[in-house]
């Protein structure tokens, strides 16, 4: 069995920092609770700006949209940077495999980024968001085919897709090929609607599902900080809704929303086998001879210098 905890707290938006400092906390916290993986949220450290619009709309950008954007990316973290190492660190001591969103810098673009880190080895992976959805990709840069990374652990094979990733039904056949079995998905979907999704690529993968959402408020975000629309829950930004399913589509913990709480759930990958009696969407369910998927794990890079 395999005792799995997913985080549903706010972030310390725009604070690597503070946010860091609370995320030892609480693997602190669940590594005393005796979990093997924590789950947090999408861009637990840096922040989800929800309801932000950094002065942009066509054609016009404003300077009071460009400061928000600079304390916003000074907010981010450098996978070499010092946050790496703390979470590396607070994942051996306690002994957790932890998986973590976090906003990440690279030269002058951020990306929406999941870490995957183990208490053995430290960084195994950092998957870097495919697809920034609708605004998203004003802030945020898009990752490629390098970063569908996993993380083997002692209970089983770890992989993160992130937030709305999840409805692209080819990035989830290449997880479920890349053989995940325990599938975290850090997300802002805080809509019921989203439960339904988390169901489905229960049963559809044959996977546990792991997605952790953040309960924010306007009380989380710097008191000058603007929010440009109006959130449907007015104060509260992102309600949670984290939830862990079970290959066969049971709910194991949660949803829970409008608070901050940790869900623990026993895992048990003898349900995985059990449910791939009658299907296996990458094995004996599949139909290669008509339908194939092939995917490019090359990084991408915008300059590259040959002689």
């Amino acid at each position: 069995m395999t005792k799995a905890a997913v985080i549903q707290s706010a972030s310390i938006p725009f604070d690597a920092e503070a946010a860091t400092t609370k995320a030892e906390r609480l693997i602190a916290e669940v590594g005393a609770a005796g979990a093997d993986l924590a789950v947090f949220p999408e861009a637990f450290i840096g922040g989800y700006p929800k309801g932000t619009a950094f002065g942009a709309a066509i054609g016009i950008r404003t300077e009071r949209g460009r400061e928000e954007y600079a304390r916003y990316s000074a907010g981010a973290i450098a996978l070499d940077g010092p946050e790496v190492p703390r979470l590396e660190q607070a994942a051996a001591e306690h002994g957790v495999h932890v998986v973590i969103g976090v906003i990440e810098r690279l030269g002058n673009t951020l990306y929406c980024t999941a870490l995957m880190i183990s208490p053995e080895t430290g960084l195994a992976g950092a998957h870097r968001k495919l697809m920034p959805t609708g605004t998203e990709r004003l802030v945020w840069g898009f990752g490629d085919g390098s970063t569908l990374d996993t993380m083997d652990a002692p209970f089983g094979r770890v992989g993160s897709v992130i937030c709305w990733e999840n409805y692209m039904p080819l990035m989830r056949q290449a997880m479920y090929a890349k053989g995940v079995q325990f599938y975290c998905a850090p997300t802002a979907d805080d809509r019921p609607s989203w439960q339904a999704t988390m169901t489905h690529v229960a049963i559809e993968g044959r996977v546990f599902v792991l997605s952790a959402c953040q309960y924010l408020t306007r009380a989380d975000l710097p008191a000058d900080h603007p929010i440009d629309v109006e959130a449907p829950h007015g104060d509260v930004l992102m309600r949670g809704g984290s939830v862990i399913i079970d290959p066969a589509g049971t709910v194991l913990a949660g949803p829970v929303f409008d608070e901050e709480t940790i869900l623990y759930a026993e895992l048990d990958l003898s349900v995985k086998t059990r449910s791939h009696l009658d299907f296996d969407p990458v094995g004996h369910y599949a139909r290669p001879d008509v339908f194939s998927l092939t995917v490019d794990t090359r990084p991408r890079q915008a300059v590259t210098f040959t002689e």
